[in-house]
């Protein structure tokens, strides 16, 4: 293959030195990535290696700046104006100001992503550096593996929350989580609820009581109900008709309890560009769980309404991490930007020591939550996780991975192996068959998702 005009001009005479490979087999070490950022100042391109964390908040203190990643829009004319899908780490294809961060010194090679056809562009070190030899050289990257991420051990959560609180709040921390962390109580629907799933003489009329003692709830469910995506015959006229004839008691259980949690604490103002916003998220991730859920084995498989509730809630720390640290939730989103390849909790680690994961579960701990949903938001991003109730964070995860590699925009994917599908009783076939499936009613869940969030 020829290399694009831009690419060629930007190489100079280096393009002699330069090897053509799959991007897949170049060395992931020497892989490098460019990241284009602004302020209101102007613009800048930062390069580092492409495993790497950008610690943003450090590079604006080096810089005595307010830099974050650059609009979509905007990266898009700059990289048609080059005429490349992607933009590879060569600064002249903008010509403007650029820092390299020192880890990229110490390699023998770089390796370059061309975005076309999923090439690679290897060459000597010593020509990078003549390629970027105005570019200002400093520390701001970070090896994710030196984030030591607590992805197994929920004893040690409060701790590290306790610790966490502290570190931002310089106060001792003697209340109880909730105190300190000054949230709502559950909400009252949401605790009727609870006792409503433990009552083994729970009937439907109770849960319609509960759903219409909440105006605002009952016309959501009456809203979803109607909504394409179930294709309920003839209108949906009241609560419970929607319960009797279309979503069924166990759906409406824990889609209520879901929408009361979630309107307990506010949305936050700010969220990181790039990511689908909350309620598309819990949607998803709703959607998918159930559709796992419901594919495996009958003997092991999991309690639907407690899989869909898992995925409902499953991005709830979201809204707590708003809540508890305010001032560092924005460090968060304009990291997450910078970042799109680095699982959040690694962020989230990094710069809060706690992770969304671990402050939701304890949280719904406090809350007393079903076990099944606590769990599963506490490992959903672990898929070696096997202790108690696992398989419902093992269909978080899958659900996720399998969204991601489809487009939808939940953050950082990883690759499936056959033996995860295996160990839960799973066909990859049919489950992506599915998912190709789900991801066409795209509109559909944006719709379900502003139902839920008016």
């Amino acid at each position: 293959m020829e290399l694009p005009v831009a690419v060629q001009q930007a190489l100079g005479d280096s393009a002699a030195g330069v090897s053509l490979r799959d991007a897949a087999q170049a060395s992931q070490n020497q892989l490098l990535r460019m990241v284009l950022l602004s302020d209101g100042q102007g613009n800048l391109q930062v390069i580092c290696r492409k495993e790497d964390m950008i610690d943003l908040e450090l590079l604006n203190k080096q810089l005595g700046r307010d830099f974050r990643l650059m609009k979509r829009r905007e990266q898009l004319r700059v990289r048609e104006r080059a005429g490349l899908k992607a933009l590879p780490a060569l600064p002249s294809l903008t010509g403007w100001p650029t820092v390299v961060d020192q880890r990229v010194n110490a390699l023998p090679a770089v390796a370059l992503e061309l975005g076309e056809q999923n090439l690679a562009m290897v060459m000597p070190a010593e020509d990078f550096r003549a390629l970027t030899a105005k570019a200002d050289r400093r520390s701001f990257a970070v090896a994710p593996e030196s984030v030591s991420v607590n992805l197994s051990d929920r004893g040690k959560d409060r701790d590290q929350l306790h610790s966490a609180i502290k570190k931002f709040t310089g106060r001792r921390i003697q209340q109880r989580l909730e105190d300190t962390l000054e949230l709502p109580p559950l909400p009252e629907t949401a605790q009727r609820i609870i006792h409503l799933r433990v009552n083994p003489n729970a009937v439907m009329g109770d849960l319609v009581d509960i759903v219409e003692s909440d105006p605002s709830l009952a016309a959501q469910v009456v809203s979803w109900a109607s909504s394409s995506f179930y294709a309920a015959a003839g209108q949906v006229k009241s609560v419970h008709d929607a319960v009797s004839r279309v979503l069924g008691f166990d759906l409406v259980m824990n889609l209520a309890m879901g929408l009361s949690l979630g309107r307990a604490l506010k949305q936050p103002q700010d969220h990181p560009d790039g990511y689908v916003d909350y309620w598309q998220q819990a949607i998803w991730q709703a959607q998918s769980a159930g559709i796992l859920a419901s594919m495996m084995p009958r003997g092991e498989r999991p309690v639907f309404g407690l899989a869909y509730l898992a995925g409902l809630l499953h991005n709830f720390g979201h809204l707590v991490l708003a809540q508890v640290f305010p001032p560092h939730f924005k460090l968060v989103c304009r990291s997450l930007e910078v970042n799109p390849d680095i699982d959040s909790s690694v962020t989230e680690h990094y710069l809060l020591g706690i992770t969304r994961e671990q402050i939701a579960a304890q949280l719904m701990e406090n809350w007393g939550m079903p076990d099944e949903v606590t769990l599963a938001i506490r490992y959903q991003k672990n898929p070696a996780y096997d202790g108690a109730q696992s398989v419902y964070a093992s269909l978080l995860w899958l659900g996720r991975q399998s969204l991601t590699a489809r487009g939808v925009e939940l953050g950082a994917g990883e690759t499936v192996s056959q033996s995860f599908y295996e160990k839960l009783g799973l066909n990859r076939e049919q489950v992506e068959a599915q998912f190709d499936e789900l991801v066409t009613s795209k509109d559909s869940i944006m719709a379900m998702a502003g139902m839920m969030s008016q």
